[in-house]
């Protein structure tokens, strides 16, 4: 830590002389400026890699200081001290590029971890890079339970891999059924330190809010009718672990207050009990909503988004996987024909391959491994036939016969103009870009390359 310099721009100089030494005595490299101005002069001059800097000083306040640094070096980070009269402009400094806001009084527990979490973030960045390089054009169709080989989820395997091993806190976005459950597991188990301690996971949608509150934070005897007895919540059974909170947009007001305490300082009190207990937990949060959207409509905390959104991982629905759409079904058929071990069934018809590309998948994965069980039970044979799929997917129409068009790869169909064929075929094949090239017979980059070229990229089909 000796390396790394933090740069504290306060006027108050009992504030200054506080945290130099609470933070020289942590091992850090600090320097003090008695305003922004100074603050200014010494980013120009030294390297700095923090900088604490409180909202309001004179001739250059905290907001304007912030403005100028990233002009200067976007990569330093800044980190404002405020009044609780001032939360808003601290989350509008937040929105401009600061890392995080800190209020008065300050609590020495609650900077020192915002520092740490600073630092894990610029190691992260790093290793990120890192990472990046080493893998560039290796692709990998599973990652611990994730099946996948679009580029998105490529991105999401390198991600968890540099993520996992800190206490970053993470925030999982995504439709439902896209597998946010499977990318919690793996941040989980791919933390060494975490990985033998429990994985705890609180489906909060499924309940209301006293007794959600009572499940992750406890509650003692005689704090409700029903409290028979002292209560342990999910945050204390998960110590030392890693908590995964799906549906986190559920959370009530009452309740978010609550989490963002224990994001903060890692410490709460249980329903009815005035002792306060202590965690080490890394939490995972998960949602299928616009959580920003939320915010606007005044029913999720703006702090609470960007404290848990450290880390972000957006999963893409199966539609934008269409490759990775065929590689889940023969996964999820072996992973059956396991189970219900009288069938011997060895792949999928043709026409099934095409309805699977053609549909739109609004259940995502979740979907597609139920619809691959039940055609498993459902089959008599040995090949799965569209009378296997659900009626909904059975209606699809699929042109299989050879057409005036279809028929042809494109190099024969020059007696009509590309554009003319790349239309018709993507209006027949709804435009799922990956079967309109296997049906063109070229490969979906030229296929995309044509598109552009031909100003198809917006076509309405």
């Amino acid at each position: 830590m000796g390396n790394k310099h933090i740069l504290i721009a306060d006027d108050e100089p009992l504030t200054r002389k506080s945290l130099y030494e609470l933070l020289r005595f942590e091992g850090y490299n600090v320097s003090l400026a008695n305003d922004g101005e100074e603050a200014l002069q010494m980013v120009k001059s030294t390297s700095v890699d923090l900088i604490i800097a409180d909202l309001k000083m004179p001739k250059v306040d905290g907001l304007e200081l912030l403005k100028r640094v990233r002009e200067i070096n976007p990569e330093i980070t800044i980190v404002l001290i405020t009044g609780y009269g001032s939360i808003e402009t601290a989350v509008e400094a937040m929105k401009l590029g600061a890392f995080d806001y800190i209020t008065k009084p300050i609590i020495d527990n609650e900077i020192k971890l915002v520092i740490q979490r600073i630092f894990e973030q610029k190691r992260l960045i790093e290793e990120n890079r890192a990472l990046k390089e080493k893998l560039d054009g290796t692709i990998r169709t599973k990652f611990y339970n994730i099946v996948g080989r679009h580029p998105k989820m490529q991105k999401i395997y390198n991600l968890i891999e540099v993520v996992a091993p800190t206490n970053a806190t993470v925030l999982i976005q995504g439709e439902s059924g896209t597998g946010k459950q499977l990318i919690a597991y793996a941040l989980h188990y791919g933390n060494p330190l975490r990985k033998d301690k429990p994985f705890v996971e609180v489906s909060c949608g499924a309940l209301p809010e006293n007794l959600l509150e009572s499940e992750l934070f406890g509650h003692v005897k005689g704090s409700f009718t029903t409290a028979i007895r002292d209560r342990k919540g999910r945050f204390e059974s998960a110590n030392g672990g890693t908590i995964f909170l799906d549906e986190i947009d559920t959370f009530s007001p009452k309740l978010q207050v609550k989490l963002l305490r224990v994001l903060q300082q890692g410490e709460f009190e249980r329903v009815g009990d005035s002792e306060t207990i202590k965690v080490d937990v890394r939490v995972i949060a998960a949602t299928n909503q616009d959580l920003t959207k939320l915010i606007k409509n005044g029913m999720f905390r703006e702090d609470l988004y960007y404290r848990l959104n450290v880390v972000p991982i957006f999963v893409p629905p199966l539609r934008e996987r269409d490759e990775d759409i065929i590689l889940l079904a023969e996964y999820f058929l072996d992973k059956y024909k396991e189970k219900i071990k009288d069938k011997k069934i060895e792949g999928f018809s043709s026409e099934v391959k095409e309805i699977f590309l053609t549909y739109h998948w609004p259940g995502n994965v979740r979907e597609l491994e139920n619809v691959i069980e039940r055609a498993i039970i459902l089959c008599r044979g040995n090949i799965i036939e569209k009378e296997d799929l659900p009626d909904s997917m059975q209606e699809i129409k699929i042109s299989i016969a050879p057409s005036k068009i279809t028929n042809l790869p494109l190099k024969e169909a020059l007696r009509r103009s590309e554009r003319e064929i790349i239309e018709e075929v993507l209006k027949e094949c709804k435009g799922n870009r990956k079967l309109a090239a296997e049906r063109l017979g070229i490969n979906r980059t030229t296929l995309y390359n044509k598109m552009k070229e031909y100003g198809l990229m917006d076509f309405q089909y």
